[in-house]
C-alpha cells in the first residue's frame, strides 16, 4: 500500500506534472520514513484530489514524484459532522482520530456543562486556539494514515445555543447519542436513507427539504445535562442510542459514525 502525503495549499495535481515537496512534509518522508527514488506513492491537496507517481528526486528535506494518474473524490452528500464534547485527558483527541479514521467531514469542539477539560475562562480564546490547532494536527495525521483525499474541517468550538439552533435549522438533521433515547441511530439512519426522515426542526415546513448535513452530537465523560437534552430535543433534534451499552466519549462518535456510513452507502 502506497503511503500519502500531502502538497502545500494551492499545488496543482495534474497527470505528467512533477510535484516537489519540501518542509516538515518533505522532511519527515526523507529523514525519518526513508523514502527513496522509486518508490511509489500517493499525494493529495486535502481538499479532493489524490494523485499517484514514482519518486524521481530527492533531497535532504525534500523530494519530487511525477504523477501518471490522478483523481478527484466528489464530497459526500449528506456531510456529516461529528460534534466532540471536550472530555478529560486524550479522550476527545482520540474520538477525533478515531472520527477522521472513519470519514466524519467536519470536525466541532463543544464545551459542554459537564466537560471536566475546558477552553473558557483566563486566556480561553487562546486556548481554544491551540485545542484547535491541535484537533486539525490530528485530524491531518490520521487522513494520511487513512489515505484520505480530504481532510476533514476542525472547525471553531461551537455553543449550545449555537447547538439549538442548529436542531431547529430544516437543512441539519441533530442527533444527540445518549441512553434517554427511545430509538437507536440504526433504525433512525435507515429511514434517513430512505428518504422518510424530513427536517424536524420546531419551524421546519412541511414541505422542506431531505437535510444536507447530520450533526452528531457526543457528550462528555458525565453525559448530557437534562437541560442540555431538554433544550436540544425541544428545537427540533432527535435524541438517540447506539445500543444496549454505554460507550465512552472517545468511541462514542466514532461507532455513530460507523452507523451512518453503512446506512447511508459509504461503506
Amino acid at each position: 500500500m502506497a503511503n500519502l502525503y500531502y502538497v502545500e495549499r494551492g499545488t496543482a495535481l495534474a497527470v505528467g506534472a512533477t510535484v516537489e515537496i519540501g518542509g516538515e512534509e518533505g522532511r519527515h518522508a526523507v529523514r525519518v520514513s526513508r523514502l527513496r527514488v522509486g518508490e511509489r506513492i500517493l499525494l493529495g491537496d486535502g481538499a479532493g484530489a489524490i494523485g499517484g507517481g514514482v519518486v524521481v528526486r530527492t533531497d535532504r528535506d525534500r523530494f519530487a514524484v511525477e504523477l501518471d494518474e490522478v483523481r478527484t473524490d466528489a464530497e459526500a452528500s449528506p456531510r456529516v459532522t461529528l460534534v466532540q464534547a471536550l472530555a478529560k485527558g486524550d479522550r476527545d483527541e482520540r474520538a477525533v482520530e478515531q472520527a477522521t479514521e472513519f470519514g466524519v467531514d467536519r470536525v466541532l469542539p463543544w464545551q459542554a456543562a459537564r466537560s471536566v477539560s475546558r477552553w473558557d475562562g483566563a486566556g480561553g480564546a487562546e486556548k481554544a486556539a491551540k485545542g484547535v490547532a491541535k484537533w486539525a494536527r490530528i485530524a491531518r495525521e490520521a487522513s494520511k494514515q487513512s489515505l484520505r483525499a480530504r481532510i476533514p474541517e476542525v472547525g471553531s468550538p461551537i455553543s449550545s445555543e449555537e447547538l439549538r439552533a442548529a436542531a431547529a435549522d430544516p437543512d441539519r438533521a441533530v442527533i444527540a447519542l445518549h441512553p434517554r433515547g427511545g430509538r437507536t441511530l440504526s433504525e433512525w439512519a435507515a429511514r434517513f436513507a430512505a428518504g422518510a426522515v424530513r427536517a424536524s426542526g420546531a419551524s421546519a415546513p412541511a414541505e422542506a427539504s431531505h437535510p444536507r448535513e447530520i450533526l452528531l452530537v457526543v457528550g462528555p465523560e458525565g453525559g448530557f445535562s437534562d437541560a442540555e437534552l431538554d433544550a436540544l430535543e425541544s428545537a427540533g433534534a432527535e435524541i438517540l442510542v447506539l445500543g444496549t451499552t454505554v460507550l465512552r466519549t472517545s468511541s462514542a462518535g466514532p461507532a455513530g459514525l460507523a452507523v451512518l456510513n453503512v446506512a447511508l452507502g459509504r461503506w
